[in-house]
């Protein structure tokens, strides 16, 4: 048996972390505006942002691959004005990734903020404070749970995307090889009992990511019957 090769899975979760970082910044804003919103577009909104989870991966990352290389206008646009190419590096993978996940970001920060007392929010409006007090002293405290899913999850989801992942950046080592591709070549010359291991690891880590979060729901609805 060779030796266990961490770089796989550091490089994932480099990935994760930036990933749901982005997306944390980029989603916040949209879900609560999506939240708030009476506007007759928002289903529109709301049917293109949930694309990825409907979507096959090879038909996204087919567009994204599209999107993203030198023959699209964004792709020569980008390796000739600042020398950065968009597929097959670390930089296409984040891309790629943040599209991928972007719902898993979206939903649950939406549904959080669409739960809330609206008497809460026009009480803080009241009191003086703006959208953005509202949004970030208001609204983000009182809905621990759905931030923490969203985070969690979004993390979680990146860390084991094959599909769009090996369009976008193939397999180079230390650069776009992750967890779940160095799997699939594994399975692809039945090298099984290295497959067993990185995909015990997987399995493994995705159970504690999701029973963390129910584990902290639990205890929140727990600790709010008891004080109400």
């Amino acid at each position: 048996m060779m030796a266990l090769d961490m770089e796989p899975f550091i490089l994932s979760f480099k990935l994760a972390s930036l990933t749901t970082f982005i997306l944390f910044l980029i989603a916040l804003p949209i879900a609560w505006w999506l939240s708030q919103t009476k506007c007759r577009c928002k289903p529109f909104i709301e049917a293109i942002a949930s694309l990825p989870i409907v979507l096959p991966p090879s038909v996204l990352g087919f567009y994204l691959l599209y999107a993203l290389s030198y023959n699209s206008p964004l792709g020569a646009f980008f390796e000739e004005t600042f020398g950065i190419k968009l597929i097959f590096n670390f930089t296409g993978l984040v891309i790629a990734s943040c599209f991928y996940s972007f719902p898993f970001m979206l939903q649950p920060l939406q549904g959080g903020f669409e739960s809330l007392n609206k008497n809460m929010l026009e009480a803080s409006y009241i009191a003086g404070k703006s959208t953005l007090q509202t949004l970030l002293h208001v609204s983000l405290p009182n809905i621990k749970p759905a931030l923490l899913t969203s985070l969690i999850v979004t993390f979680a989801h990146t860390v084991g995307e094959f599909g769009v992942v090996l369009m976008i950046g193939g397999s180079i080592p230390g650069e776009t090889k992750v967890a779940s591709v160095a799997i699939y070549e594994f399975v692809e010359v039945m090298d099984y009992e290295m497959a067993h291991i990185y995909s015990g690891i997987m399995l493994l880590l995705s159970f504690i990511v999701l029973l963390s979060v129910y584990l902290f729901n639990s205890h929140h609805k727990k600790r709010i019957g008891i004080s109400s």
